[in-house]
């Protein structure tokens, strides 16, 4: 026979802990049952003892009972009634009734406001601004916009910046804290939440707005995630209503039109990609035009503001270039809305135009003669000798390397050659003529592992005139896009070490932070995209009107930002006031807005960037000078013309 398995010996203290918790987990009433049991358990033999130690307490035994019960009775808030039983038990019945509804008031409350807390914290209450700012979804945009909006209205009362994402609100705030000064803090309200979703969407209070914001967030699905918050958008503010401006931006360029039809007759829609690969074309063979077209988008110094052109009424453009001694006249908004920047000299000025000008702030824009303070002996008048052909060479290949190789292309001189070698891993590039693009120059596209050191060290740039380094899409895994690009430079660097020969270079981040750590020449740009096409969008959120502007510096065709030697315009070496440029470029058909010293260059934040100086500041200018200025880029006439649609585009 078969003997019984010996159970293992269970402890008297491990039994008592399970029959107890047993015990609690059946109702509540068996847990506030102990809970009196163990307060009387401990109340009562105290109170005794208390009694009992006290000199001055009664010496009879029922008065010592009757001080004894009177001290449990006040600890357990049971009031303190004596004489027969009855009276006991009535008075012990009301303390705990009072206890148990003090109680019970304690813990509703309690629970209400940690639920209004937990609520307050998930970002799900309504909104009730007026006239305030609404930025739907999160991007790597957002840290840019929301402070150049804040920066925006510092000199005046500021409105509420109100951020709607499906993020932790916690964790939103968290990193917008960080970007925004802590006076303007109290100016961002986050609310998290699906803005695709119209009863979310209608917490932020969008009728009430003065401008919607729409970004696209860094997911693949980005563009239709937009387009759905766009219609979400129109739901709420109801077909055919009087909405705010809405403001948003797409990568693809299959999305634009859908999404300036569902943003309404009110909205603009931004190709992301188109805006950064015209900055890189536009920065090549020109070091520093990244720092000025950053330094003309934010709101920390000099940017575009409408003036009133009644002074120059029937008078010619030209005039008014040297008519304002503290801001820079750029092009005219015609009575009909259109904007010409950088129009001839000749065009006339017709009433009800108003002009558009470069100035730190409305009060700059004072009408004032300026031709006293122009030397015409030092400027130069001979014509410039056209740019000659240029070979460049990109690295690399992302998404909007297509749209690089096209700017390039459609820019290029004729003559020009554009060498393109991608990483072995990505599946044949598309060539620019597949995209309908017409060439003035030759492409050529090879494969090389790029990831490799030794290959990049291996590289001869000695026969280019410029270099563009592109880093990889974002993908699923750890690795981020910039890690890549940094290896990159960090390899060209050593190279230029090596062999002494430094060249142009311009290259495209991911990350603003990422800046301090690319290692490039002095005569390199640094384009961070994302904080580019935010602080673009803010402008424009600011002032709708300002997106043709916009739309036609950063175009390959039309009037854009160039930088040219001072040596084109005056003597090198003399001595000549601001104005004397500005007249300077005027004769050449171009609007001077500005200069980079060469002294200046090694400046880590302005890069001798200066815009929009006082028309009567002097300085000895020589021939490491270069001059801003707003110009028709003969190389964009000289190149045959392409279809190329706009960057911003107004929903009709």
């Amino acid at each position: 026979m078969e003997t019984a398995k010996e159970r293992p010996r269970v402890s008297l203290r491990d039994r008592a802990g399970y029959r107890f918790d047993r015990t609690l987990a059946r109702s509540t009433g068996t847990l506030m049952g102990w809970l009196v049991i163990t307060c009387l358990a401990v109340v009562l033999p105290v109170s005794t003892l208390l009694v009992w130690t006290d000199p001055g307490s009664p010496r009879s035994l029922s008065g010592r009972l009757t001080a004894a019960w009177r001290t449990s009775a006040e600890t357990l808030r049971l009031g303190a009634a004596s004489g027969t039983p009855l009276r006991l038990v009535l008075s012990a019945v009301l303390g705990l009734v009072a206890l148990l509804c003090v109680s019970t008031l304690v813990g509703v409350i309690t629970t209400g406001l940690a639920d209004r807390m937990a609520e307050l914290s998930r970002g799900r209450s309504t909104v009730l601004e007026q006239d305030h700012v609404v930025v739907l979804g999160w991007s790597d945009q957002v840290t840019t916009v929301v402070s150049e909006l804040v920066a925006a209205r510092a000199p005046h009362r500021p409105r509420a910046i109100v951020l709607l994402a499906d993020r932790d609100k916690v964790e939103m705030e968290r990193l917008l804290t960080a970007r925004v000064p802590p006076a303007a803090r109290a100016l961002i309200i986050c609310r998290s939440g699906p803005a695709s979703d119209p009863d979310v969407l209608a917490l932020v209070s969008p009728k009430t707005a003065s401008t919607v914001l729409v970004l696209p967030s860094a997911e693949p699905t980005a563009d239709a995630e937009v387009l759905r918050i766009l219609l979400a958008l129109r739901a709420v503010l109801g077909e055919g209503a009087d909405g705010p401006p809405v403001l948003a931006a797409v990568r693809d360029d299959r999305y634009r039109a859908p999404a300036r039809l569902a943003a309404g007759p009110h909205g603009t829609v931004l190709e992301t990609d188109t805006v950064t690969a015209r900055l890189i074309a536009q920065c090549v063979g020109r070091p520093g035009l990244s720092l000025v077209l950053g330094d003309l988008l934010d709101f920390a110094g000099d940017e575009f503001h409408l003036a009133d052109a009644a002074p120059f009424h029937l008078a010619s453009f030209g005039a008014t270039l040297l008519g304002h001694p503290n801001s820079c006249v750029v092009g005219l908004l015609t009575p009909g809305g259109r904007t010409l920047l950088n129009p001839p000299t000749d065009t006339v000025v017709v009433p009800g135009s108003r002009l558009i000008v470069l100035a730190r702030d409305d009060a700059g824009t004072r009408v004032e003669a300026c031709r006293r303070l122009v030397d015409a002996s030092v400027i130069v008048s001979a014509p410039s000798e056209p740019d000659p052909p240029t070979r460049l060479l990109l690295l690399g290949w992302n998404r909007r390397a297509p749209l690089v190789v096209g700017q390039l292309l459609r820019t290029a001189r004729s003559g020009s050659v554009l060498d393109v070698i991608t990483d072995s891993a990505v599946p044949g590039p598309r060539q620019p003529e597949a995209e309908g693009v017409t060439t003035s120059g030759g492409v050529r596209f090879r494969s090389a592992a790029l990831s490799r050191p030794e290959m990049l060290l291996g590289l001869d740039l000695s026969p280019y005139d410029g270099l563009v380094v592109l880093g990889p899409d974002q993908g699923e895994g750890p690795d981020r896009p910039d890690d890549w690009t940094l290896v990159t430079l960090l390899a060209l660097r050593l190279l230029e070490e090596r062999t002494g020969h430094e060249v142009s270079l311009v290259t495209e981040l991911v990350e603003d932070r990422n800046r301090p750590l690319a290692s490039v020449n002095r005569g390199s740009d640094v384009i961070v995209s994302g904080k580019l096409t935010g602080l673009l969008m803010a402008q424009i959120a600011q002032n709708r009107y300002l997106a043709p502007v916009f739309d036609e510096l950063f175009s390959a065709e039309g009037a854009g930002v160039c930088l040219r030697p001072v040596g084109r315009y005056v003597l090198q070496g003399a001595e000549a006031t601001f104005a004397t440029l500005v007249a300077a470029a005027r004769d050449r058909g171009e609007c001077a807005i500005g200069y980079i010293s060469h002294e200046g260059r090694t400046e880590p934040t302005t890069g001798g960037v200066r815009l929009n100086p006082p028309k009567d500041e002097r300085r000895v200018w020589n021939s490491e000078d270069h001059l801003v200025v707003l110009a028709t880029d003969p190389g964009a006439a000289s190149a045959p013309a392409a279809r190329d649609d706009s960057t911003t585009s107004a929903a009709p």
